[in-house]
């Protein structure tokens, strides 16, 4: 887990170094172990470095391999790096390393670029060869490593965040009317291959780009999940399925465990987070340190699990710490947890997964978590409606958009808003798409391969990367979501949700672990928004560069204001927080 970024130039000028290493810098907690730049000619490269697999020096990056004429950054964890580099041996290859950063160098040569579809893990990475001057930038197939892109006459700019593209200069910073709408529309996502800035784009996940030293290219994905049952799973009962999901995420939370340093888990009570430490039980694993924190309740709503991650605790006997956050602490903390956002993050774990990361840092430098299962088995309330849907694409909006066109109108200066629906008009190319043909199917791909990539898994990454800590997800092992992909969508929605992960479940966690109301990382000061916390919105939304910018409407704003607790989003979020932490995260980053 580290920090990457580079120029790549095709024009007869130099890259410039000074702008690698201004980015690099800014990805110093990303990456604070060790730091390297490398730069011959038109390419430059820098990198960050977080030691998780071979500690040693000869790991180091920009690693360069001189006898097959390769170089690389890379950001992120191969878990199965060991059974590739036995094969490679195998055809020859000699190793002057021992971590999993040599072996995507050898596998490359090896294989070419299409490499990528032997690899289990989270990755991004660019890798370049001196003799043709060929550039090949990747992400892995579920997005769970960022790569932003910025390009400009003659030349390409890439890092792991947006604010390290930024540290680079020569940006174009304005708001993209487009990016805003999604954001207003999808709280907070931007679909790939967007942003919010007109001039940043990011890597869509499962593509590869390969350029070229004149500047052509070749994009290509790699990866796309179909979602429907191929022939033959006709035959699988509901236990069948129910054992193959069960033996599948055991395999994932098994390959997470690869690294030369220790390995714990954030739990937070639920069952996602809780069938991962059961099996890490299970798999022999003693001393698992266990995380988990809570917030105070505002009004009826209560902010802390810990009555069920108590109970976890106590029945695999972790190590478990528990983190108590009050107002006092959270809202100092909020400027620094917006500066760790590579974009605009509305939900209100943000300031959660932020905190936790910084206690969960002091003890381990790498965790695994429960992200993902609620988007690939169903867990949410709007698929039950989707199931049989007669208008897929409305039926979407009503239960999962923010606003409606009309209201966009209300909230957006009319310089900002979109000629178009934004957010109807990519739901409907993507819902348009083969390879997913029932309505529930449709929503299911939409929200695995973007929804979760540009919320929940984005924000893991930035939170727990503020804090040099890597996250890891076996809800997002592409096995397994090619297999829930598969599932019968009756046996995924059924009772609430989440049916056939429940059912597996119940051979490894307690029943009233798996029988508990649906909860969340619930932070209600950022919904119910009081006091403190009011009057930081406020001040936000007056600052002199908020109304110079002037993206929304001052009627729309004064309506919030009036009352926010009652202008809440189809998904349980503060509609005034949402348009607060995209001037609050523009602010912070000089935009």
């Amino acid at each position: 887990m580290c920090g990457i970024s580079g120029e790549i130039r095709f024009d007869s000028r130099p890259a410039s170094a000074s702008a690698v290493g201004s980015m690099t810098e800014a990805l110093a907690l990303r990456g604070p172990d060790g730091q390297g730049v490398f730069a011959h000619g038109r390419m430059a490269f820098g990198h960050r470095r977080l030691s998780i697999i071979d500690l040693s020096e000869a790991a180091q990056q920009p690693m360069t391999d001189p006898e097959l004429g390769l170089g690389i950054v890379f950001n992120g964890c191969i878990y199965n790096y060991p059974e590739l580099r036995a094969e490679l041996e195998a055809k020859g290859y000699r190793f002057f390393s021992h971590g999993d950063t040599e072996v995507l160098l050898k596998a490359y040569h090896a294989w070419g670029r299409r490499f990528v579809e032997r690899l289990y893990g989270m990755f991004a990475f660019a890798i370049w060869e001196r003799d043709s001057g060929r550039v090949t930038l990747g992400r892995d197939r579920l997005g769970i490593k960022p790569l932003y892109l910025s390009e400009t006459a003659g030349r390409l700019r890439f890092a792991s965040t947006l604010p390290a593209l930024l540290a680079g200069g020569d940006i174009d910073t304005t708001i993209d009317p487009v990016g805003l709408y999604q954001y207003m529309s999808f709280h907070a996502v931007v679909p790939a291959p967007g942003t919010i800035l007109k001039g940043v784009r990011k890597l869509p996940p499962a593509t590869l780009l390969t350029l070229e030293p004149d500047g052509r290219r070749i994009e290509e994905t790699y990866w796309e999940p179909v979602f429907g049952p191929p022939p033959g799973d006709e035959r699988m009962s509901e236990g069948d399925w129910q054992d193959a999901v069960l033996s599948t995420l055991r395999k994932a939370v098994e390959r997470r465990l690869v690294a030369d340093v220790p390995v714990g888990v954030l739990l937070s009570g639920g069952l996602d987070s809780s069938v991962i430490v059961a099996l890490l039980a299970e798999a022999g694993q003693t001393g698992l340190q266990t995380f988990s924190i809570g917030f105070e309740t505002v009004g009826q709503e209560k902010g802390d699990e810990f009555q069920y991650s108590d109970l976890i605790a106590q029945r695999f006997q972790t190590d478990h710490h528990k983190l108590f956050i009050d107002s006092n602490r959270a809202l100092p903390a909020l400027q620094d947890c917006v500066r760790a956002m590579s974009e605009p993050m509305v939900s209100h774990d943000a300031i959660g997964f932020f905190l936790l990361s910084q206690e969960v840092a002091k003890h381990v430098k790498v965790v695994q978590s429960g992200q993902g299962a609620d988007e690939i088995f169903a867990g949410y309330h709007w698929y039950p409606p989707m199931m049989e849907a007669a208008d897929p694409l409305s039926t979407y909006a009503k239960v999962f958009f923010d606003r409606n066109r009309a209201e966009m109108a209300e909230a957006l200066n009319p310089q900002y808003l979109a000629d178009e629906d934004a957010a109807s008009a990519f739901v409907a190319a993507h819902f348009a798409r083969p390879g997913a043909d029932r309505p529930v199917d449709k929503a299911l791909r939409l929200d695995t391969t973007v929804m979760l990539v540009d919320d929940p898994v984005k924000r893991v990454d930035n939170m727990t990367m503020a804090w040099g800590l890597e996250g890891r997800v076996p809800f997002l092992d592409h096995d397994l979501v090619e297999l829930a992909a598969r599932v019968p969508p009756e046996l995924k929605v059924r009772d609430g949700g989440k049916y056939v992960l429940k059912e597996a479940a119940r051979k490894v966690v307690p029943s009233e672990v798996i029988d508990r109301p649906k909860g969340y990382f619930p932070v209600p000061a950022l919904k119910y928004l009081r006091g403190p916390y009011l009057e930081l919105v406020r001040d936000v939304l007056n600052q002199p560069a908020a109304r110079k910018r002037a993206l929304f409407q001052p009627a729309y704003l004064d309506r919030l204001f009036s009352d926010p607790e009652t202008h809440i989003t189809p998904l349980r979020g503060s509609k005034l927080w949402q348009a607060a932490l995209l001037e609050f995260w523009l602010q912070t980053h000089g935009i």
